[in-house]
C-alpha cells in the first residue's frame, strides 16, 4: 500500500486493531443510450496522435471490453484505463460511426 492510502492512521495502542481500507463501490455501467461519450484528438509525447474517448460511466471491465471492441474494429492498438479509451492514430470518424451504430450517444469534441 502506498503512504497516501494509510495517511489517516498514525498509531494505535489496541493490539487487536485491524486497519480497514475504504473501498468505493464500482459505478454501475449505463446503457449505450445513456452514455455521453466524447471523442478527442490528442498528441502524446513524441508527437504521436491518439484518439481519446472520454466520459464513459461504468465498470473497468466494461470499459476494457468496449476498448477492445473499438480497437478491433479500427484495426489499431490502444488502451483502456482511468475512465478513458486511448486508440492509436486519428480514427475519430471510424470510431464515431461504430459507436453510433451500436446505439451509443457519442460526438466529436475539441477542434
Amino acid at each position: 500500500m502506498s503512504k497516501k492510502k494509510l495517511s489517516g492512521v498514525v498509531y494505535s495502542t489496541d493490539p487487536n486493531y485491524q486497519f480497514q481500507t475504504e473501498t468505493e463501490p464500482e459505478a454501475a455501467t449505463l446503457t449505450p443510450q445513456q452514455q455521453n461519450l466524447k471523442l478527442w484528438l490528442d498528441r502524446k509525447s513524441g508527437g504521436k496522435t491518439v484518439t481519446r474517448i472520454v466520459d464513459f460511466v461504468g465498470s473497468q471491465a466494461d470499459l476494457e471490453q468496449l476498448g477492445k471492441a473499438l480497437k478491433t474494429h479500427c484495426g489499431v492498438g490502444g488502451t483502456a484505463k482511468d475512465g478513458e479509451i486511448l486508440i492509436q492514430g486519428d480514427v475519430r470518424e471510424k470510431a464515431l460511426a461504430w459507436l453510433l451504430a451500436k446505439n451509443y450517444k457519442a460526438k466529436k469534441a475539441g477542434g
